[in-house]
């Protein structure tokens, strides 16, 4: 095996292509570095893409940060740090004022202001939206058209991360099949890992690529016992099975209701609230049925498309839906400007870990972190410049690829519900990061947001704000501020 050949060296060097990655090297670029953008798929066709939550802000005059604070802690069920939630929800406003400035036309109300949604677990209409359900599509198209014309930025298209580039304690670049690319700073954007579970609402490429790279290179991972499911995922044969309806259509007066009509949970409660009743109704032999009759559906046009194609009529059929995995709150452990543990590393979006969602993400909280905190990342990659690597770069395999029999074995023993024997078993899993999964579940007895332990179904008060931690093959608790 012989190293790929070397490029020329940049500023800071940003591994995936969706919102987070895209914007982190747009400011990066833009405060005057040098960036390379790599991407295993063309810029537009990332996760990101097929995002249709919205970025959730305090923008309405009766709203404040305050507010969006408190409900964010509040989904968190006391994991949350309360220091990275004050930084999120109150740089949230400015970061989409930035991204109108950019071009993204958000959705608004015929009276010119922006149209707010209300999404569950928030107490204010404070959720963002462009083209309806189809935010990701219009942000990521956006913003990889202004990376594409930027002259500061390289991109590597179809090209995957292979290993992170270590020298002399601190990361040095990435390596990927094709090249070792040299980096004063090298950001993570790689997106979670929820197609590890064989239910899931993600592309089959989300499967911890970044968790994977950064555990190897010796960075803390925490926080992976919490995958949250996400409770409305269409349940049917074929493709359209794990297709998600965003919650904005709970928020414009969708129902859940069983077969025969009946509201069984707040539909605009917390996801691991509704998570919850929905496999409570499944114990019971029953199932569960988004009613979206009330809304009108041509606010969400791809939703109505995209069932209308299987034959489901959203103006006359109930949807059947059941959770699938959805979003991984765990990640790469990040302080509040993205650096990981590992010197020249940093992380943002999904594959970092902040501690800003805590136990159970809040909706739409996802994509204003990846602004929030992809421009500190990329301020901060610009801030401590360092020699070049003194060594060569080393040789990479290709990073492992789960089986389906992982995936099957993730949704069995670490699905919406949990216990120690299932967990046992997936912790002699081949794949290493289903084994970290089950190793911070196990260690995790209690029950907190979207981490049920049936064995374990009450909540510890003893572990009120600890952070399970992975690092260089250890398990450790720690408690963030």
């Amino acid at each position: 095996m012989t190293s790929p050949p070397l490029t020329a060296r940049v500023d800071a060097v940003v591994v995936g292509a969706g919102a987070a990655g895209l914007y982190t090297a747009l400011v990066a670029a833009r405060e005057g570095a040098r960036v390379a953008v790599v991407s295993s798929s063309p810029l537009p066709q990332s996760a990101s893409y097929w995002a249709q939550g919205g970025l959730a802000a305090a923008l309405d005059p009766g709203d404040s940060v305050d507010l969006h604070v408190a409900d964010t802690v509040a989904a968190g069920r006391g994991a949350t740090s309360l220091r990275m939630a004050e930084i999120l929800c109150r740089e949230a406003p400015a970061r989409v004022r930035e991204l109108e400035a950019l071009g993204i036309a958000f959705d608004r109300a015929p009276d010119g202001e922006l149209l707010l949604s209300l999404e569950g677990g928030h107490n204010r209409r404070r959720v963002v939206h462009a083209g309806g359900s189809a935010t990701g599509r219009h942000v990521t198209a956006r913003l990889s058209e202004l990376v594409r014309a930027d002259e500061r930025i390289d991109v590597h298209e179809r090209s995957s991360a292979r290993a992170l580039w270590v020298d002399a304690g601190r990361c040095a670049g990435v390596i990927t099949e094709a090249a070792a690319i040299p980096a004063g700073a090298t950001v993570l954007a790689t997106g979670g890992a929820a197609a590890l579970w064989l239910r899931t609402t993600n592309p089959r490429g989300a499967v911890g690529a970044g968790l994977t790279l950064a555990h190897a290179a010796g960075a803390a991972l925490a926080d992976l016992e919490f995958m949250q499911f996400h409770p409305t995922a269409v349940a049917a044969e074929g493709d359209l099975d794990g297709f998600l309806v965003t919650e904005a259509v709970r928020g414009d007066g969708a129902l859940l209701v069983t077969e025969d009509g009946e509201r069984f949970v707040d539909e605009l409660a917390p996801r691991d609230e509704v998570t919850l009743a929905i496999e409570r109704l499944a114990h019971e032999g029953r199932r569960a049925f988004l009613d979206l009759r009330p809304v009108d559906m041509r606010a969400f046009p791809n939703i109505v498309e995209r069932l209308g194609g299987a034959g489901i009529d959203t103006a006359r059929d109930l949807v059947p839906v059941s959770p699938a995995a959805h979003y991984m709150i765990g990640g790469i452990v990040t302080d509040d400007h993205g650096r990981s543990t590992l010197p020249g590393l940093l992380a943002v979006g999904e594959c970092a870990c902040t501690g800003v969602h805590g136990a159970n993400r809040l909706a739409s909280n996802s994509l204003s972190e990846c602004f929030v905190f992809g421009r500190r990342a990329a301020l901060a990659a610009g801030m401590d410049p360092v020699a070049p690597a003194a060594g060569p770069p080393p040789a990479a395999d290709p990073l492992p690829a789960p089986s389906e029999e992982t995936r099957a074995a993730l949704w069995r023993d670490a699905g919406p519900a949990r216990d120690a024997a299932g967990l046992e078993r997936l912790g002699a899993d081949p794949y290493p990061l289903a084994r970290l999964i089950a190793a911070a579940a196990r260690e995790r007895r209690e029950s907190r947001g979207c981490h049920l332990r049936t064995d374990h179904p009450d909540l510890d008060h003893a572990l009120d704000g600890a952070h399970i931690v992975a690092e260089a093959g250890t398990g450790r608790r720690e408690r963030w501020e």
